[in-house]
């Protein structure tokens, strides 16, 4: 008995001992998160996005972002690495590039009539309708770009992106979103927002200290606005100098793209809703280094609900979609394309759309 006993005792040690010392990837840094004021006023819940029609992408999945050409079609990202060309009307689907990478932001270049992709893996990408792929830039400053997520165009050619992280590489950390809950759990600050001037090819950093620099849009007056997933914000960034200001604060989940929709206005995806733990643990780095140590099923992960949101350029919010259940799951943004409202995902094999507005 007194053997048993004694056994007992050394595996709880050990697993205390491994709970509160074993090596972990991140650092987490202490901060206040604002209150969670939930799904009320601005972001009161509605079935909008609950009835989706879908384009099946099989044996694609996570859409997640589109882009569309002159003659009606679309394109649209997968995660295995795929730029699909969509027939909305037929719904026929076929494959126009591979990456070799995980392609997220999209972007048409009028300059070039070429694709710009921000690739998770690869850094800043430019695709011809050929089919044909080329690196426009995955370093700045001598150090590589770890996590190109989403982009925008300026009215002069500069391509301004976003790096996601700089220390939790999507490729190092074996997917997109495996990368993101790292940022987001470390909470340390290391995104960033670049541009790239195709003119002279150079790149430089416009601003960094995002904890996962996520969705970008150009502004109507030649700011750049981006969204940092980990704080749940929406900021509006000077290209010259970099300062910033805060257009949304405080939403009420995981925002991910933005794209210029009509009439001057915005469409944002929101991911996934506000994680409880991880809010009522941003001061406690320790309880955070813990979590690291539990097996990841235990861990603080996206939510089903899907949500989109419509703002204008001051940052108000005018419209919200939602999907209560989740059915389409980790809503990442949104495009609108004559009547259609397309919706994007990470994870979904189909692509979604609804009548706009």
């Amino acid at each position: 008995m007194k053997k048993a006993l004694s056994a007992v005792l050394a595996i709880i040690v050990l697993v205390i001992a491994y709970l509160l010392l074993w090596p972990v990837s991140v650092a987490p840094a202490a901060w206040d998160a604002p209150e969670d004021t939930g799904y009320v006023g601005d972001f009161a819940p509605n079935r909008d996005l609950a009835d989706l029609t879908h384009i099946d992408l099989a044996p694609h999945h996570g859409p997640e972002d589109i882009v569309a050409l002159d003659d009606g079609r679309l394109l649209t990202a997968t995660q295995e690495g795929y730029i699909l060309r969509v027939d909305p009307d037929t719904e026929t689907v076929s494959v126009l590039a591979e990456t070799n990478g995980v392609p997220l932001g999209l972007e048409m270049d009028p300059a070039t009539n070429r694709l710009i992709v921000a690739d998770a893996y690869r850094g800043l990408l430019s695709v011809g309708m050929d089919g044909s792929v080329e690196t426009l830039t995955d370093s700045v400053d001598g150090t590589p770009i770890l996590y190109a997520d989403d982009l925008d165009i300026a009215d002069d050619g500069t391509i301004y992106f976003s790096d996601a992280s700089t220390k939790f590489g999507a490729q190092d950390a074996g997917s997109t979103l495996d990368a993101s809950l790292l940022e987001i759990m470390e909470s340390a600050g290391t995104g960033r927002l670049l541009a790239y001037d195709p003119a002279t090819r150079e790149t430089r950093m416009v601003a960094d200290g995002f904890v996962f620099a996520n969705g970008v849009a150009m502004a109507l007056d030649g700011d750049v606005m981006m969204l940092e997933t980990g704080r749940y914000r929406l900021l509006k960034i000077d290209p010259d100098g970099g300062a910033r200001t805060v257009l949304i604060d405080n939403l009420p989940g995981f925002p991910d793209n933005i794209n210029r929709g009509p009439d001057g206005t915005y469409l944002i995806g929101i991911v996934s809703p506000r994680s409880e733990w991880l809010d009522a643990n941003a001061g406690n780095v320790l309880m955070r280094k813990i979590a690291m140590r539990l097996p990841e099923s235990l861990r603080p992960s996206a939510q089903p609900y899907g949500l989109i949101l419509q703002v204008d350029a001051d940052g108000d919010v005018l419209r919200s979609w939602h999907d209560l259940d989740g059915r389409y799951p980790t809503t990442t943004g949104a495009v609108v394309v004559g009547d259609r409202m397309y919706v994007t995902s990470l994870l979904s094999p189909t692509l979604g759309y609804r009548p706009y507005p």
